[in-house]
């Protein structure tokens, strides 16, 4: 049975959920008891470069929600629509 495509992301969005899962994976992984040291070392480093890259890209993207909100575009009357945010919790 063919898999079911899901729909397809803006490229900067999935990039950041695949790696934000990689950084979830790596954590599980090195939380567990029976790991090696060496290889909990090697996954603490991955873990370390994916957080500042992810925390890189949410000042990116902090500064261009900053940059909209405060634009002549902007209505000043409206609250912005966070709907997007809630549904990741």
């Amino acid at each position: 049975m063919a898999k079911k495509k899901e729909p397809v992301k803006s490229g900067g969005m999935k990039n950041f959920e695949e790696r934000l899962e990689r950084l979830e994976a790596l954590g599980e992984q090195i939380r567990k008891a029976d790991i090696p040291l060496d290889e909990a070392l090697k996954a603490f480093e991955e873990g370390i470069k994916l957080a500042r890259t992810l925390e890189h890209d949410l000042e990116k993207i902090d500064n261009r929600i900053e940059i909209l909100m405060n634009s002549d575009d902007a209505p000043m009357d409206e609250s912005p629509d966070l709907e997007l945010f809630d549904a990741a919790n």
